[in-house]
């Protein structure tokens, strides 16, 4: 047995969590600097030289069909990092990250079909308004373009979730997931690019690429590679319910690493995504765990 091995498999799903929200707060620092595409960019290229690195996918032998899904993936991937990246110039990242997961949630709730997920949905959409703060100031100061991108997120996590599936039938070990990081990768290249020149060559520096390894080791390699570990040995349930505890990781990654605060409302509609999310996910899945993203 390896060490990891010896290690409970729900500890590797919480530091997996962790290291996602946390990769997450470190870019939050990144956006300003060099462009939400830029960091992007930045990201999914070191992640994806590392896999490619230690998957070596094969480019030839695949069917049309494959590189459909693969091609799917890679730009749910993309557009779901490059959407996010950009609520957070405009949100904190515990509210961006809760607005994100309502999307899927949803897809759990509608794929399970049972009326007790569809009525924990409409909950997690109160938790989203109270969050957001749609009641409690005026409309011109609401963060509409936020709020979007993180709803866009959302929407594109969803579809990650149906084609990281799909890819993973499709093609062996970490193959597909590699292949669909290069598909993300040239896909958001053109945005990277138009920031760079927005920004100046100048802003990437010795500093802004350290940070930019970090954020691909913490919220795409390191995750993943945990992630892999603990399902050979973890109930989907489980699963489910250590995966819901991300909105609140994030707030807690945001106050530590940004001093962002959410008040009293805030942390109520919260908390009521998160008590959707265990309920859909977690108590009474029958169904495979929804996955990370990466």
């Amino acid at each position: 047995m390896s060490r990891v091995d010896a290690v409970p498999a729900p500890f590797l799903v919480l530091a997996g969590v962790l290291s996602v929200q946390f990769g997450g707060a470190l870019a939050a620092t990144l956006v300003p600097e060099i462009g939400a595409a830029g960091s992007v960019i930045l990201r999914l290229g070191f992640a994806t030289a590392i896999l490619l690195l230690v998957a070596r996918p094969r480019w030839r032998g695949h069917t049309r069909r494959d590189w459909a899904t693969v091609t799917c993936f890679g730009a749910a991937l993309g557009m779901m990092n490059f959407a996010f990246y950009g609520s957070l110039g405009h949100l904190p990242i515990g509210v961006a990250v809760t607005i994100e997961f309502v999307g899927p949630l949803a897809l759990a709730a509608v794929l399970s079909r049972r009326p007790r997920d569809l009525l924990a949905v409409g909950a997690a959409g109160v938790g989203v308004v109270l969050i957001s703060r749609a009641l409690s100031i005026p409309l011109d100061e609401l963060e509409g373009t936020g709020i979007a991108l993180a709803l866009a997120a959302g929407a594109c996590w969803a579809g990650y979730i149906v084609f990281s599936g799909r890819t993973g039938a499709a093609f062996p070990k970490l193959e597909g997931l590699a292949l669909a990081m290069v598909v993300a990768t040239l896909l958001v290249l053109p945005f990277g690019l138009l920031d760079v020149a927005r920004h100046g060559t100048g802003a990437w520096d010795a500093e802004v690429l350290l940070k930019g390894l970090g954020i691909a080791v913490l919220s795409s390699v390191l995750p993943y590679s945990l992630e892999l570990f603990a399902l050979r040995r973890l109930a989907p349930a489980v699963f489910g319910i250590l995966l819901s505890l991300e909105p609140a990781v994030a707030a807690l990654a945001g106050l530590l690493v940004l001093g962002q605060r959410l008040d009293p409302v805030q942390l109520g509609g919260m908390t009521l995504v998160v008590l959707a999310s265990i309920l859909v996910l977690g108590l009474g899945q029958r169904t495979p765990a929804t996955e990370l993203p990466v």
